[in-house]
């Protein structure tokens, strides 16, 4: 039996409103069924989630749809478990609540063929915003929903930056050599976050002397319910990321976690001149949310 050269890992928590889409969109891939499989990993969802994967999986025979469980609440731990269960050569990650478009998979097929040397790829991420984007919402402000776009041409990432882990690929073997997603940094552990896996895995990933690229012609839309963009929710998001940074940090040494104070001290200050320039041009309501953003991060970098 011929593998497929392409693994999509999909980890998902109580998505049944948007899951059926996720999928959908995969299923309606330009490259041949043949040439990829997916593999849905729930992670404990207690909505009806497992009812809609099943019964499009059942429906959509002629594609390879597997419908996996994690236990380990936390997306790291499901991405590993979909990682581990995956065939394919090519690993690629997206988000529940996204759609890809058409041409998806042959993209990255096409990449990695041309770019033999390039262990990952990330590409672009276009928020959906449900039913319109927030007047308050800036482009600094939706890096929390998730919005990506690094580059308007292919190139490769430069130090310290890197993809978001919700439209990513990496070779798997490259994957299994690193020992996968932190699971230190689970991204959702009980009612807290503690984010930026995808962060600590590209870090140690070009440590290793990988190539990392970003393609922007590699387009998922990620949907944003903008009735769920409360302030607690955003707060849970960007003090995820401090706490996040926390844990990355002291695993590696005291010093790089004051260091990290260091840096978000110095971001705090440059939000707080952003704020003024976005009130200086008459847009007031950007303000305070792009305060908020390094705040809520600091907060949460002291674990907070």
């Amino acid at each position: 039996m011929t593998l497929p050269e392409v693994s999509v890992i999909i980890c998902s928590y109580n998505r049944a409103a948007y899951i059926g889409g996720a999928l959908d969109s995969l299923y309606r891939q330009t490259a041949a069924h043949s040439s990829y499989e997916v593999l849905v990993v729930d992670n404990n969802s207690t909505d009806t989630t497992p009812e809609v994967c099943r019964q499009f999986i059942a429906v959509h025979s002629d594609l390879c749809m597997i419908y996996l469980t994690e236990a380990r609440q936390g997306a790291s731990f499901a991405r590993n478990a979909g990682a581990a269960r995956a065939r394919g050569n090519i690993l690629v990650f997206m988000d529940d609540d996204a759609t890809a478009e058409p041409d998806f998979i042959e993209r990255i097929l096409s990449f990695f063929q041309n770019h033999p040397g390039a262990g990952a790829l990330g590409g672009r991420i276009q928020p959906r915003y449900i039913p319109q984007e927030p007047k308050w919402m800036s482009y600094y402000v939706s890096a929390l929903v998730g919005n990506f776009d690094y580059s308007p041409v292919t190139v490769e990432f430069k130090p310290g930056k890197y993809p978001l882990e919700s439209n990513m690929a990496v070779r798997k073997a490259d994957f299994d050599q690193l020992g996968g997603f932190n699971t230190a940094l689970p991204g959702v552990a009980g009612t807290i976050r503690i984010g930026g896996e995808g962060k600590d895995f590209f870090l140690r990933f070009t440590a290793l002397g990988k190539q990392v690229f970003y393609d922007p012609s590699v387009r998922v839309q990620h949907v944003v319910e903008v009735k769920k963009l409360t302030r607690e929710y955003l707060y849970r998001v960007a003090s995820g990321i401090g706490r996040g940074e926390r844990v990355r940090t002291l695993q590696i040494s005291r010093a790089a976690y004051w260091k990290k104070h260091a840096e978000y001290l110095y971001k705090l200050g440059g939000s707080l001149v952003l704020g003024l320039f976005y009130t200086l041009q008459g847009h007031p309501a950007k303000a305070a949310p792009v305060i908020r953003f390094r705040i809520d991060a600091i907060r949460g970098l002291l674990n907070r």
